[in-house]
């Protein structure tokens, strides 16, 4: 999971060369279907049993 302080640092992460070069070759060899979804996430629980 990729987490960013703000909408402006998302934008600078997507114009990286390396970013912009995975994307491609994501789009090219790996990947039929995928969604990215940003939002911003008010609360969160977890809860895990340890046996």
């Amino acid at each position: 999971m990729m987490i960013w302080q703000s909408l402006d640092a998302i934008k600078s992460w997507k114009q990286q060369t390396d970013h912009l070069v995975a994307q491609q070759k994501g789009r090219k060899d790996w990947y039929s279907w995928y969604k990215v979804r940003v939002c911003k996430v008010e609360r969160e629980y977890e809860f895990e049993k340890i046996v």
